[in-house]
């Protein structure tokens, strides 16, 4: 973090402006011209802030044609009986995976919430589980992002969209995997 960037605190309805850093503390101003200070784990970079991204011609030419390529691929269709097996649910909320979160900073609960989607994965394809359905909640919406980079992982092993929107609402993601039911 330098001074310059938007940033959110985590636990609370702030963002502003980084303004100063010292050691073990940030300053950042709201909107309002209100100081606060925070230490850098309670901070993440507030996602509507687009200042450092710049696109040449090159990256988007490129961008273009690995979408092209991952079009062009075969990738085998869902058939909708298939659709209407009940899924395996994963809540990845941390209180449901971790008895008490006192002492667990915020990147070691998401490494926390990352392994379970992971082994539940494994799991699945081992157990020949073809629908998982990860609920992970609105909030920041960082769980989402990073379970999302961990499927691409699996790219041709699976396909994952939002889940079904009235049954859980806009915080899941259903996962469905390419295999044979034997």
């Amino acid at each position: 973090m330098k001074i310059g960037d938007k940033v959110s605190v985590l636990d609370e309805d702030i963002s502003g402006e980084i303004t100063g850093i010292s050691k073990n503390e940030i300053t950042i101003i709201d909107s309002d011209g209100f100081e606060y200070h925070y230490l850098e784990k309670e901070l993440v970079y507030d996602s509507n802030d687009f200042s450092d991204l710049t696109i040449s011609l090159q990256n988007i030419s490129e961008i273009i044609s690995e979408k092209e390529q991952k079009k062009n691929k075969n990738i085998p269709k869902v058939k909708s009986k298939d659709r209407s097996i009940p899924p395996m649910e994963v809540d990845l909320h941390i209180h449901q995976l971790v008895p008490k979160t006192r002492g667990l900073d915020n990147f070691e609960m998401l490494n926390i919430q990352l392994d379970t989607a992971r082994y539940k994965i494994t799991f699945a394809i081992s157990k020949k589980i073809q629908r998982i359905v990860f609920i992970h909640g609105v909030g920041e919406g960082v769980l989402r992002y990073e379970l999302h980079r961990l499927l691409k992982e699996y790219e041709g092993q699976l396909k994952f969209y939002d889940a079904d929107y009235q049954k859980y609402g806009i915080g899941a993601t259903e996962v469905y995997l390419f295999q044979n039911k034997k």
